[in-house]
């Protein structure tokens, strides 16, 4: 029997299945990225980034503008026999000739498409990240609880045979009842597996944006949380994370932006020339103006008429405005600066803290697989000679909580590698494509 519960044990620790129709970490990643709120708000977001593209470079096209004015004239006051409508209509047309500010702001405009994908980049890297370490809380709670309900029955079965012995008179009632007091010990780990494990797959629903009002249902994973030898170098990935993290591309981009945006502030201290075409349409002839001062009479007639120039604007005197802005703005791209230094300078740390962790799991499920071996030969020999009176309680205790610590040390540290690797996965930037170039 002994035997035989050890075997499904191992199976456990080295398969841990999920379930026969589990949700796979594939498919749960393909619902995050199609369903989850904050990735469809961070693509909702380039659409607007679109139109805010088109405001900055606007100064730079033409504008136009038609006004009709109309009323009634007429009675004694106006000289005429009788009331007549009468309308005309002004157009004014405007083009910028030079603005220093214009080519800034169609690398701001484009900056802005930019920032717009790398948010949906980190958008889609956080929640992804999120999904997975979800995914991997859930079934590694699922494990746990699978393994201490296995050893609850082993500790049931146990308690069976002391009833059986106190019956046929080798044992007394206290040995009955420490062991049915060791086989109730173990039900609040395994309520405590079911409540995380269920925590778990409500923060998964949750980031695939699943349905969780009433009759909503949790998924369930289908994963195996297995151990392997990783090898990573943290000073080859460090050059890839620096230049693939969105977070880090989002960084460089606001420092560009703060660049373009002191350059838009101080093209004010540039003339600026505009080309203009104004015209003015009236529909019939002889209308005259209401003062007659002019030398002759067909001097004060309307008619229709259009004009061409170009007008030139230039400040003189700026009053610390300009210059104030400019200012403030430099600072601004100055920190932004910083902070970029700062993030880019945390990478090797961050990748060489997780390379050590890797290394330190290595070493102690190495460890751990030893101590399960060992403890499980110690179970298997204090089972049996506590069946025939050999052995104490005390001892057989003391042996199923050493199997038991160790095998679920060993599930942990498989469970810890994951994580770890999902970490590194995020640190270097290895979730998504990325875009470097305005979209069109």
């Amino acid at each position: 029997m002994m035997t035989q519960t050890a075997g499904a044990l191992c199976a456990l620790l080295l398969c841990a299945p999920m379930g026969a129709a589990g949700l796979t970490l594939e498919a749960a990643l393909a619902r995050t990225v199609e369903k989850n709120p904050a990735i469809r708000q961070a693509k909702a977001r380039l659409e607007e980034a679109a139109g805010r593209r088109i405001v900055l470079r606007a100064p730079s096209l033409p504008n136009a503008g038609i006004g009709i004015f109309g009323g009634l004239q007429g009675g004694k006051r106006a000289g005429e026999d009788q009331t007549q409508p009468f309308a005309f209509g002004q157009g004014l047309l405007t083009q910028p000739l030079f603005y220093a500010g214009i080519p800034a702001m169609y690398r701001r405009g484009n900056i802005e498409v930019l920032l717009a994908q790398q948010r949906l980049n980190v958008a889609l890297t956080e929640q992804l990240h999120t999904a997975r370490v979800a995914f991997y809380t859930a079934a590694y709670n699922d494990s746990l609880q699978a393994l201490a309900e296995i050893q609850r029955q082993r500790l049931a079965t146990n308690a069976a045979t002391q009833s059986d012995r106190y019956q046929a008179g080798t044992a007394d009632r206290a040995a009955v009842t420490v062991a049915r007091l060791l086989e109730y010990d173990v039900k609040p780990r395994v309520e405590q597996s079911r409540r995380l494990g269920s925590g778990a797959l409500l923060k998964l629903a949750e980031t695939m944006g699943e349905d969780l009002g009433p009759g909503g249902q949790l998924p369930r994973v289908d994963s195996r949380l297995q151990f392997a030898p990783v090898h990573v170098n943290a000073d080859t990935e460090a050059t890839r994370a620096v230049a693939n993290r969105p977070d880090l591309e989002i960084a460089r981009l606001l420092v560009r932006a703060a660049e373009e945006d002191q350059r838009i502030i101080e093209a004010a201290y540039y003339p600026a020339i505009n080309a203009t075409i104004s015209g003015t349409y009236i529909p019939v002839s002889e209308i005259r103006r209401g003062s007659e001062g002019s030398a002759r009479r067909s001097d004060d007639i309307i008619s229709s008429e259009i004009r061409a120039g170009a007008a030139y604007t230039w400040r003189v005197v700026d009053n610390g405005r300009v210059r104030g802005a400019a200012t403030r703005q430099r600072a601004v791209r100055e920190i932004n600066g910083l902070v970029l230094a700062r993030l880019e300078a945390n990478v090797p740390r961050e990748l060489t803290r997780i390379q050590n962790s890797l290394r330190a799991l290595q070493a102690r499920h190495d460890a751990l697989t030893k101590a399960s071996s060992v403890a499980q030969l110690a179970v298997t020999d204090v089972q049996n000679s506590l069946a025939e009176g050999l052995s104490s309680l005390l001892e057989y205790r003391t042996a199923e909580s050493s199997f038991l610590e160790s095998t679920a040390g060993v599930l942990t540290v498989a469970f810890e590698q994951q994580i770890a690797l999902a970490e590194w996965d995020r640190a270097t930037g290895r979730y998504l494509q990325f875009f470097n170039e305005p979209s069109g």
